[in-house]
């Protein structure tokens, strides 16, 4: 009689990276509730920062309408900051702790370790977003979006956050310890504060204005408030598309080759 072999049917390798970027995410996820200190960071401080302008500064700039209805895209975009700040540390605790050495010991994709990163800080922005909306509304704030302008709010963001995200990963590759990932990040935190998120650019000095105009905060948030207050949207919809686009595919080509080279070590 001839044996009959029976072979065990193998996971199609579609799936099996889906499963391991899965575990990845639920792994990053966990890992940031139980950080509350940074929590609380990425979600007190713009919600604070928003009470401070809205009833501090708001008496004194003169935005055309409500301050409050000014200053909430602004603010939205500066959680970005503090929760990619949040990424490039917990990236870069990975590359330097030897959790990499580990997972490549194991029959999972060590790269899934970058997208658990990443959807993490979509879904930590995603409740700071949500949060820091709920605070404005007693405070005044009134949008007069739609459903459909919410959904392209949301669409905007999601870009400009996969952006920030990918960018921050890039940050915690290319530093030697969350010490120093956290530092790299500063820029990132500051930017906001070099555009229209608070004040209107034509207030500002020629230099600075200059600044402001060109690079990627601004467009995205003309077009974020232009989608939820009425205002003129412009081109800078499609500026704020370009530059979001730009940004995440470089981000992304860069971490992958910077993953690849320090994994490999």
């Amino acid at each position: 009689m001839t044996a009959t072999t029976h072979s065990e049917p193998k996971t199609p390798p579609i799936r099996w990276a889906v499963d391991d970027s899965l575990t990845m995410i639920h792994r990053s996820i966990r890992h940031s509730t139980r950080q509350l200190d940074s929590l609380l960071v990425m979600v007190a401080l713009p919600v604070l920062l928003m009470l401070m302008f809205v009833y501090v500064f708001g008496g004194a700039i003169d935005t055309g309408g409500d301050y409050v209805n000014y200053v909430v895209p602004g603010i939205i975009l500066l959680c970005t900051g503090f929760g990619a700040s949040t990424t490039a540390v917990d990236v870069a605790s990975d590359m330097t702790e030897g959790i990499i050495d580990r997972f490549r010991s194991l029959p999972i994709r060590s790269s899934a370790v970058l997208t658990g990163h990443v959807v993490a800080s979509v879904v930590r922005n995603a409740f700071a977003t949500v949060l820091v909306v709920g605070v404005a509304y007693p405070t005044g704030f009134r949008p007069t979006a739609g459903p459909v302008e919410w959904m392209a709010t949301a669409g905007v963001l999601l870009v400009w956050v996969l952006a920030i995200s990918w960018l921050s990963v890039c940050l915690g590759l290319l530093a030697n310890s969350a010490e120093a990932a956290s530092g790299f990040t500063f820029f990132v935190l500051f930017l906001p504060y070099l555009s229209s998120a608070f004040v209107p650019t034509d207030t500002m000095p020629a230099a600075l204005r200059a600044i402001a105009d060109h690079q990627p905060i601004t467009p995205t948030i003309e077009t974020v408030r232009g989608f939820l207050i009425g205002t003129p949207v412009g081109s800078n919809g499609w500026l704020a598309l370009a530059w979001c686009g730009s940004l995440l595919l470089a981000s992304f080509l860069t971490a992958s080759a910077l993953f690849r080279r320090r994994s490999a070590r």
